[in-house]
This record gives structure tokens, sequence and C-alpha cells, in this order.
């Protein structure tokens, strides 16, 4: 029978029987604790194999969102049809905290995680409440809570045409788009009002539309839902220039000491979940960010996104 180790964050959830068929017969109180607290931690249940862990978030009931219509930046593998690595860039790679494909205008609600290898040392997933960073943000700059609120941001990445595992944004444009031509490619583009330009390498220079930086949930709290943080501070590599990645949405720069104080706040608010193998975590995508810390030997954590 399981128990509730407590209700702080992330709430954690002790094993010792099956973990789909929990999921099934509690799957109200699981979804009431999630919208309160964001993060749910089901330890101890026997989930060894993806196979378990497919069984599992099937067994949740939601519907998937999968990797291939996706529009993540992230070199990912499919390991079943709705579970896939969570990330394939190399160990020592920081990903730093982000909601989960908020860089897009397409976006799940809430994501699975499953440690099947833990890492010999490092590799835990930082976890950050939205909601609180946002209050403490709007407590200490007001007007720039208020910018984010009134401009919206864009996003500019630079996609390679085939996948580079070596970076966390190395999701080549072919896959990112889910098309084999320049001229699908600007087809896609264009159905989701992004601006574009193709490089000399055959890369892809890509603009979103204006996004909200802001969001405002049901109950009426309002999150800082956006990937500004791992933009500014993670998204380097031979094509991408993290300094350029991001801007207000009417393509004014944000000032690297506004995003300095978001960062300070997120780094004190964030609570570093330490993996033991068979572990199960389940996050509001709205109200919770998370990230990866660098690591040493194999780690292999995946991932099953909720539509």
């Amino acid at each position: 029978m399981a128990q509730n180790s407590n209700d702080g964050f992330p709430v954690v959830i002790e094993g010792g029987g099956s973990l789909p068929d929990y999921m099934t017969a509690q799957k109200t109180v699981l979804d009431e604790r999630l919208v309160k607290n964001g993060a749910i931690l089901f330890r101890g249940f026997g989930v060894v194999t993806a196979s378990d862990f497919d069984a599992a978030v099937a067994s949740y009931g939601e519907a998937s969102f999968t990797y291939a219509e996706s529009l993540s930046n992230a070199v990912r593998v499919n390991v079943t049809e709705r579970v896939f690595t969570a990330n394939e860039a190399p160990p020592q790679t920081s990903i730093f905290l982000h909601h989960e494909m908020a860089q897009t205008p397409i976006y799940p609600s809430k994501l699975f995680f499953f440690c099947e290898i833990a890492a010999e040392e490092g590799g835990a997933t930082p976890i950050c409440r939205s909601d609180i960073l946002l209050e403490q943000l709007r407590a200490q700059h007001p007007a720039l809570v208020a910018e984010f609120a009134a401009k919206g941001v864009r996003y500019t990445n630079v996609m390679p045409p085939t996948d580079d595992a070596g970076s966390g944004q190395g999701r080549s444009w072919r896959s990112t788009l889910n098309v084999d031509s320049r001229d699908a490619a600007e087809t896609r583009l264009g159905s989701l009002d992004y601006e574009w330009q193709w490089q000399a390498d055959d890369s892809l220079r890509a603009t979103t539309p204006v996004l909200d930086a802001i969001r405002t949930l049901d109950d009426g709290r309002e999150i800082f839902f956006n990937q500004l943080i791992a933009a500014f501070r993670g998204w380097q590599d031979a094509r991408n220039n993290p300094s350029k990645a991001i801007s207000f949405g009417d393509g004014t720069p944000i000032a690297a000491d506004d995003m300095a104080v978001a960062i300070t706040l997120s780094d004190a608010l964030t609570y570093d979940l330490q993996w033991q193998a068979g572990d199960v975590v389940l996050l509001d995508n709205f109200l919770v960010m998370h990230g990866r810390r660098p690591f040493v030997g194999k780690r292999r954590v995946l991932a099953s996104l909720i539509s």
C-alpha cells in the first residue's frame, strides 16, 4: 500500500504495490494534489523498465503528447511510442530551468519522468515553482513583470540540418518541424507565424511569434511561464548565442541585469530532485519549471508528455 511521506515540494508517495493500479485508483486525488503542489514523486513502486514506465503513464488515462509532434529543441530518442530519453546532451551540459516547450506555440500540460539508471554523481533534476517565482519577481521588480505581461517574448534558435547530440538545442529542423524539405519547413513555419532565414550551411534560423511570458491558471494564480532562464543561460552552441536568443515581443532586448534578478530568485527557490533508480515523477508543466544538473557516470532518465 502506498504511503504519503509528505505534502511538501515535491509531494512524495512511497509505494508497495503496482504503480499503474495506484494511478488508476487515485487519479482524482493525484490531480488535486498536482494542481496544488505541482510535483509528485512516486518511489518504491517496482518500476524497473521502460515498459513498466509506459504502463504507468498509460494508466494515468490522459492523451500523450508525442516527441514527433512537438517543436522541442532537444535531441531525444523514442523507446516506446509515448516514452523517450529526456535529453541526449552530454553529461557535462547543464540544462537550466524551463517550462517544457514554452519557447514554442505548442506545449504539454504535464510531464512524467522515470529514472531507469541513477548517475554515479550529480544528475539531479532541479525543479522550481513558477507561481512563487513570479510573486517574488513582482515584489522586487514590478516594472519588469509589467513589461513581460504587456509585451510578451520572442525566441530565436538556429536549428542544424541534422541532429547535433552534443548540444542541448541540437534537434535538426527536419526533426523539429517533422518535414523532409525546405519547402515543407517553410510551410510549417508559416502556419505557426514564425519568421525564418536559411543559413549557408543549411541550418535554419527561426524566430517565434510573440508568446506569453506570464500566464494565468484556471484558479487565478499567475505563473512565469516561459523559457527565458534556460535560453539566456544555456542556449549556447556552435550556432546559437544566448544573448541573441530572447527579446521582448516588440523586439527590444531584455537586459542582462533584469534576467539576473529572475535567475537569482529561481536559484533560491529551486529544489534538487536526487534520483533513485525506479523513481517516477509527475510535474504540472504550467506550475513547475525543471532542468538537469551535470553528472558523472551513466544516467538514464526517460520522459513522457501529456497533452
